[in-house]
């Protein structure tokens, strides 16, 4: 027979003394650089919209597209869809999957050109096509990021492959929104390192809010909440940080009280006017002052900006718009340069 081995036994002056000389160590804390380039491999993380973008997360249109049934025209929206099945297409006209990675592939070529990682995601649920706007599946902080829960059920389920890019490309996931949380990352945005917005609405109800500000309030930020009108999905529809002291706004699609507080946090919004491609404001900076956008900016609007500095990139995109999304939308930023 086997003897078990004797129990080691412990000299607990000695025990203590190892602990105390190597014991536990909070500072410096998870989010500081020195700390995230050692353990994490780099700094991961954002707490601007407009600090040079470094590493970005995105997903190119695949065989997902197939779900999308022809025949089932509903009147009613004007577009395509089953609601037993939870899909919807909402526009009259579906383009060829080639044409959506053509628009796709600009965008992430002029992306690379500029010096962005793009990070895909390995394959995605069956019919989600919709993941492709990677930026409501994630929000990133100073620190790592935040998986969202999708609110419609075309969505739900994007969240896994999205948690897998993540993991496999080292980046620290700081919560996963559970619970009845719903929050989707179109309606967050970054106004500078201490302060951030949200959009409360359809996609986004309190329980996601409340779970979000937690994370924030680790790290010293302040979430505002601002109400979005009617059935407006997201904010980024109405909103865009172009540089630190920068925006562009749709006005009529955002509440009076935000756009007074922007002028309190000294952003000067550059309103668009009714001959702009209402998706322009769905554009991304890539560095302060350098912006994204699909085609259609009018000459006023771009006279405006440019008249700040502003360089401005554009690329067509008007195919990928019809599932719902633009530039913005289809974008995840995972790691940008600091502006403070």
């Amino acid at each position: 027979m086997m003897s078990k081995a004797a129990p080691v036994q412990k000299d607990n002056g000695v025990y203590n003394a190892t602990i105390k000389l190597f014991g536990s160590e909070p500072d410096p804390a998870f989010e500081h650089p020195d700390r995230m380039a050692r353990i994490w491999g780099r700094e991961w993380g954002c707490d601007t919209d407009v600090g040079t973008l470094r590493t970005v997360l995105m997903h190119r249109p695949g065989p997902e597209f197939d779900v999308i049934d022809r025949d089932k025209y509903l009147p009613q929206t004007g577009g395509y869809g089953d609601p037993d099945a939870g899909w919807y297409w909402q526009t009259r006209e579906i383009p060829k999957l080639e044409e959506l990675q053509a628009q796709h592939d600009a965008l992430t070529d002029l992306l690379r050109a500029q010096g962005v990682e793009v990070i895909y995601l390995d394959g995605v649920a069956d019919g989600r096509f919709k993941s492709v706007y990677t930026r409501d599946s994630c929000i990133t902080v100073r620190g790592g990021c935040i998986v969202t829960r999708l609110a419609p059920r075309m969505r739900q389920g994007e969240e896994l492959p999205v948690t897998r890019a993540l993991a496999q490309a080292g980046a620290p996931i700081l919560r996963t929104l559970h619970g009845r949380a719903m929050t989707e990352g179109g309606s967050f945005a970054w106004l500078n390192s201490r302060t951030a917005v949200i959009g409360r609405g359809i996609r986004n109800n309190d329980e996601g809010i409340a779970q979000i500000s937690d994370v924030l309030a680790h790290l010293g930020v302040e979430l505002l909440v601002i109400d979005l009108r009617g059935y407006d999905i997201h904010l980024d529809g109405h909103f865009l940080m172009i540089a630190p002291d920068l925006a562009l706004v749709w006005a009529p699609g955002l509440p009076f009280t935000f756009l007074e507080k922007l002028k309190e946090l000294g952003i000067r919004a550059i309103e668009m006017t009714p001959h702009d491609n209402r998706w322009i404001v769905n554009g991304l900076a890539i560095a302060p002052g350098r912006v994204i956008m699909p085609e259609g900016i009018s000459d006023e609007t771009r006279t405006a900006l440019e008249g700040q500095g502003v360089e401005i990139l554009t690329v067509p995109y008007d195919r990928v718009q019809m599932n719902g999304g633009g530039i913005h939308c289809s974008t995840s930023p995972l790691i940008r340069d600091s502006v403070d």
